[in-house]
């Protein structure tokens, strides 16, 4: 059991605007702010390390058949939240803000709203009221779910193109 005198996590490496700890309990790595930010507020630029056709668990989704490591790599420690406070905005570039984001505070992104289709789906324990469980790709949300978050422009294309195919057929 973790009392307030034992670290719940060890810091692996500082990065200036955060820093990468690995929780004690079961060694997974997360990235935390090391300052505070407003909603809207850029986080950091990023860019792309290396461009694949094939996804895999650490890149991020920028086009059909183009799929992206994150640089700066600490980047790639940014978990899954059901209820995020972080965007990766890939036409910009950017990390953003969605909402007030405290020194401290762990950052989190809802994978969807990168991911189409996702390499590996996985059941998640966030912990927020509006956990979806199932964490499969912007392909599998229902609509409800949809329309509690903000996706790339990529996917936003995606559903769209999805939306309007199930129009014709209907």
């Amino acid at each position: 059991m973790e009392t307030l005198t034992t670290p719940a996590y060890r810091t692996i490496s500082n990065h200036v605007i955060a820093e990468v700890r690995q929780k004690l309990s079961n060694e997974q790595n997360a990235l935390f702010a090391l300052r505070s930010y407003r909603p809207g507020e850029t986080i950091a630029g990023f860019s792309a390390g290396t461009i694949a056709a094939e996804p895999t668990y650490l890149t991020v989704q920028v086009g059909t058949g183009k799929h992206i490591t994150l640089q700066p790599e600490f980047l790639q420690y940014i978990n899954h939240s059901c209820d995020p406070n972080v965007f990766f905005n890939t036409t910009t570039m950017e990390l953003v803000a969605l909402k007030e984001l405290k020194l401290n505070e762990e950052l989190t992104f809802f994978y969807p709203s990168t991911e189409w289709k996702m390499t590996q789906p996985f059941n998640c324990y966030c912990g927020s009221p509006r956990c979806l469980g199932q964490i499969q790709g912007a392909f599998y949300l229902s609509r409800e779910a949809k329309a509690n978050y903000r996706f790339t422009d990529f996917i936003q294309q995606q559903l769209a193109k999805r939306s309007a195919a199930r129009k014709k057929v209907a």
